[in-house]
C-alpha cells in the first residue's frame, strides 16, 4: 500500500498539470482568444480594417514563390506540381492571374514532370505518382488556354490510372505504392475532369471507400484507421464523382464533421486534435459537398421534406439549425438532376444499381449546377474570423497562431474561405450577400468547385474544351 500512494499522488497531479495533448490544446486556446479579445477591444472601424483581406500582400508572396524558394524547400522536390498548384490556385482565387512568361514556364516545366507512359512525377525524370498527377491536372486547369489543356496526354494518362488500379477496387498512390483513399479521390477526380472516367476505372471504387468509413462517421485513409477530415473529403467526393454517395451512412458523416468546428472557430482534421487551418477547406468542402445532398440524406433520415437554406443574420450567425420545409412543390424542378444523378434505392437484390455510370463524366458539371435547399452544417462566419484573424499573415496564411505561413496553408485558407463565403448562396450564379462575408465585401474571392478545388471558371472551361476533343 505504501507503494501506491507515490503513484496514487502523481497521477492525481499529471492530472491537476494536464495531459500533453490537453497542455497543447490550452495553449493554442489561451492564443486565439487573446487575439479575439484585443480584436474585440479596437473600435468598430478599426475591427474592419483588421478583417481586410491583405490581397495584394498575399499575390506578392505567392508570386515571389515561383521565383525563389529558400533551402527548406528542398525537402519538397519531389512536390514540386504540388508548389505550382498550392500558388496558381490562391492566385485565382484572389481574382488574379500570373504573367505570360510565368504562365509558359509552368506549363513547359509540367509538361517536362509527365511521364511518356501517363502521368506526373514529382519533378523531371521522377516516377509518376497520383498525388502529383491530381497537382499537375489542377494546376494545368487553372492556367486554362489551349496551350495548358492540350499538354495533358489523356490516351496515356488513362492508360496510367488503369496500371494504379488495385485488385481491392481503390488505386495505388504510384507503381507498387499505398492504396488509400488518397489515391481514390485523386485518380477518380483527375479522370472525372479529365472527361475519361469509366466503367473500368470505377469498378468496385465505391466498395473500397465504403470499407473506410468508420464507426465515427467520417472516413479513414484505409480499412480500420481513424477517421480524418483530408481523407473524409477525399472519399465523399470520389463517391458523389462516381454516383454511389448514397452507399455512405451521410447522417453519420455529417455528425462527425459537424463536431470537427471547435471553440476557436476553426476545424480540426480528426477527434481531439489541435485546429488547423487547412481544414477550413477539407472539412469545410466536406459540409460544401453535403448541401448538395440534400434528398439522399433526407432518405436515408426517413424526412419526405428537403431542408430549407436560410443563413441566419442574427449577431450569433446561427447557421447550423434547419427547418423543415412544409412546401413539397419545391422539390419539383429544382432538385431534379439529383435524381437524375444518384440512385438512392438499391436494387432487389442488394446490390448497388450501376446503370448511372454510363454517364459518370457529366457529375461534376450537374453536380454544381444544382441548387441548394440545406443550411451550411457550420458556423461560416465564425471560420471567416479564425482565417482573417489567426491563420492570416502580412501576406500568406498559416495553419494556427505560433506557426509560420507557407504555400499549402495559404491555398487551403483561401480555399476554405471561398467555401464559407458562398456557403448560404442557392444557386452557383448567386453572389454571397453582404452579411455573409466577413470584413468588407471587397474580400469576396473566386468561387471554387468543391469537388475538384478549382476556381468555377476555369472548370467549365476544361469541361468544355475536354468534351469537344475526344481521345
Amino acid at each position: 500500500m505504501e507503494n501506491q500512494i507515490p503513484m496514487a499522488m502523481a497521477t492525481a497531479t499529471e492530472i491537476e498539470r494536464g495531459t500533453k495533448t490537453q497542455e497543447d490544446q490550452w495553449r493554442v486556446e489561451s492564443q486565439v482568444f487573446q487575439i479575439y479579445n484585443l480584436f474585440r477591444g479596437i473600435p468598430p472601424n478599426s475591427q474592419f480594417a483588421i478583417l481586410e483581406l491583405q490581397r495584394d500582400k498575399h499575390i506578392e508572396y505567392l508570386t515571389k514563390g515561383f521565383k525563389q524558394l529558400g533551402r527548406s524547400f528542398t525537402v519538397l522536390d519531389a512536390n514540386r506540381p504540388w508548389l505550382c498548384y498550392w500558388m496558381l490556385h490562391s492566385i485565382a482565387l484572389l481574382r488574379d492571374c500570373v504573367d505570360d512568361k510565368l504562365e509558359n514556364d509552368c506549363i513547359d516545366f509540367l509538361n517536362r514532370c509527365q511521364d511518356p507512359k501517363g502521368g506526373y512525377g514529382g519533378g523531371p525524370g521522377q516516377m509518376p505518382h497520383l498525388a502529383t498527377t491530381y497537382a499537375a491536372v489542377n494546376s494545368l486547369i487553372t492556367l486554362g488556354g489551349h496551350r495548358s489543356l492540350s499538354s495533358i496526354n489523356r490516351r496515356t494518362f488513362y492508360d496510367f490510372l488503369l496500371r494504379m488500379k488495385d485488385r481491392s477496387g481503390g488505386f495505388r498512390m504510384h507503381d507498387g505504392g499505398e492504396v488509400d483513399v488518397r489515391a481514390c479521390y485523386t485518380a477518380i477526380s483527375a479522370a472525372s475532369v479529365l472527361n475519361i472516367l469509366d466503367d473500368e476505372l470505377t469498378q468496385n471504387v465505391g466498395d473500397y471507400i465504403v470499407s473506410c468509413q468508420t464507426y465515427e462517421g467520417g472516413i479513414a485513409g484505409e480499412p480500420g484507421s481513424e477517421a480524418h477530415g483530408g481523407y473524409t473529403f477525399c472519399g465523399l467526393a470520389a463517391m458523389i464523382l462516381i454516383n454511389e454517395v448514397h452507399r455512405l451512412d451521410l447522417p453519420a458523416l455529417i455528425n462527425w464533421v459537424a463536431f470537427r468546428q471547435g471553440i476557436e472557430c476553426g476545424f480540426q482534421g480528426r477527434t481531439n486534435k489541435l485546429v488547423d487551418g487547412c481544414y477550413s477547406f477539407w472539412q469545410g468542402g466536406v459540409a460544401a459537398l453535403i448541401q448538395r445532398l440534400q434528398l439522399i440524406v433526407n432518405d436515408q433520415m426517413g424526412l419526405s421534406n428537403i431542408l430549407e437554406c436560410e443563413c441566419s443574420t442574427d449577431s450569433d450567425y446561427d447557421s447550423i439549425n434547419s427547418d423543415i420545409s412544409a412546401d413539397e412543390q419545391s422539390l419539383e424542378g429544382t432538385s431534379s438532376h439529383v435524381n437524375e444523378m444518384f440512385q438512392i434505392r438499391e436494387e432487389a437484390a442488394g446490390q448497388p444499381n450501376t446503370s448511372h455510370l454510363a454517364d459518370v463524366n457529366n457529375v461534376g458539371y450537374n453536380f454544381i449546377k444544382g441548387h441548394v435547399h440545406m443550411k451550411p452544417l457550420f458556423n461560416n462566419m465564425a471560420l471567416q474570423q479564425y482565417i482573417l484573424l489567426c491563420s492570416q499573415e502580412e501576406g500568406g496564411f498559416r495553419d494556427k497562431p505560433g506557426k509560420s505561413r507557407d504555400h499549402y496553408h495559404t491555398c487551403y485558407c483561401l480555399s476554405g474561405l471561398s467555401v464559407s463565403q458562398y456557403s448560404c448562396t442557392k444557386d452557383v450564379g448567386s453572389p454571397p450577400l453582404p452579411q455573409d462575408v466577413l470584413g468588407p465585401y471587397s474580400n469576396l474571392l473566386e468561387r471554387v468547385h468543391p469537388l475538384y478545388n478549382v476556381v468555377l471558371d476555369r472548370y467549365y472551361e476544361a469541361n468544355e474544351f475536354f468534351k469537344a476533343n475526344s481521345l
